[in-house]
């Protein structure tokens, strides 16, 4: 529930129960972290498919058990009564189940703090569907609750990242965001929506400039909110880069003749130039697409401004604890920390939505321990 806007939470603050719903790539990584959080209190685990219903949450994460089995009923976890819920659902793309889901523990009263619709990383970007935002504005309202939606990239990476050094500057002639990954060991979503392991001439789904900017663009006009300025337009560059040579993968093989590396930009135009940038190159295997930029180290996340003073500030996400998990792992967990880390915050603020720009320094209490 929500509370008077700018405070934060007050010290000795007892642990914020929460729910988590989808335990898919990211739940899996979070839910083992929240069981031996001081700070936090797991007291729901909510699923999708009716496979998992029923099974220890520990053992879907391929960890010890923890004793809460995980449901698909709504009901039960609201019954609950948790402080938040911490909703790793999957993309925009189930933008109507998501929703649906959202808004019922919206409507009880109950925080959401989510990783999954992007689009809502700044819910006044133009391009977010109507439908998309007035049921959780309504729902807001109606229950007096907040919805915060953040990530990597749409997220911390080109949003928290560039607007603090940002107020480094006196002046931004450019100020640009890139991610660098390979996605050789990546077991998620990008043949149909970027046309990796295709042949060229397929048209990937954010191909299409307007499903681009849509996706991955929030953060571009939240820039320009945050900078005092109104953009003239935002407009997108595609590359495709063909492999010669068969390329293996955690998903299987890439052959000869298809696309194993995308390059793509998301512009904001400000005054006839671009001032505002969102890049990305995805490749697959640090030999593809060897002329792309590569950061000082391997999947990196980037951000260069042009301006007085100018800035370069890379960041590498990493496990350095023997367990032989890859930089893009580590980016997923880091993106569904900032999720749950960001829940006795939200708590804190008025209902409505929440963005980066509303919250406060998150610290990350009781993660030294």
């Amino acid at each position: 529930m929500s509370g008077p806007a700018g405070t934060s939470p007050p010290e000795g603050t007892d642990r914020k129960r929460v729910v988590v719903w989808g335990t898919g790539f990211v739940g899996k990584l979070v839910i083992p972290e929240i069981v031996k959080h001081p700070g936090f209190e797991l007291v729901g685990v909510g699923v999708s498919h009716p496979e998992k219903v029923g099974k220890d949450a520990g053992a879907i994460c391929g960890v010890d058990p923890i004793g809460l089995a995980a449901t698909d009923d709504v009901a039960r976890l609201l019954a609950t009564e948790p402080d938040a819920l911490v909703h790793y659902g999957p993309t925009a793309a189930y933008a109507r189940d998501n929703i649906r889901l959202i808004k019922q523990f919206l409507l009880a009263g109950i925080d959401v703090c989510s990783t999954a619709m992007t689009p809502w990383v700044w819910p006044a970007m133009t391009k977010n569907p109507p439908q998309w935002i007035a049921p959780i504005t309504e729902a807001c309202e109606r229950g007096g609750a907040s919805c915060f939606t953040t990530g990597i990239d749409p997220g911390f990476a080109n949003d928290l990242f560039p607007l603090t050094l940002m107020g480094l500057c006196a002046e931004v002639r450019m100020v640009r965001a890139l991610e660098i990954l390979d996605y050789v060991n990546y077991e998620g979503d990008y043949e149909v929506e970027m046309g990796i392991g295709k042949p060229p001439e397929f048209q990937a789904l954010l191909e299409n400039p307007d499903i681009l900017a849509m996706s991955w663009g929030a953060t571009v006009p939240m820039i320009a909110h945050a900078a005092g300025i109104e953009l003239d337009a935002i407009t997108t560059t595609w590359e495709k880069w063909v492999t010669p040579q068969a390329i293996r993968t955690v998903k299987g093989t890439i052959r000869p003749g298809e696309v194993a590396a995308i390059h793509f930009t998301i512009d904001g135009v400000y005054r006839g130039e671009t001032r505002i940038q969102l890049e990305h190159v995805n490749r697959v295997g640090q030999d593809a697409a060897p002329d792309w930029p590569r950061g000082a180290r391997n999947d990196v996340y980037r951000v260069e401004i042009e301006g007085s003073p100018s800035i370069t500030q890379e960041t590498a996400f990493r496990f350095t604890d023997g367990s032989g998990r890859d930089a893009s792992t580590a980016g997923c967990l880091a993106t569904g920390l900032r999720a749950l880390n960001a829940v006795p915050y939200v708590n804190e603020l008025p209902a409505g939505w929440v963005t980066a720009l509303d919250l406060p320094l998150i610290p990350g209490r009781g993660t030294i321990r």
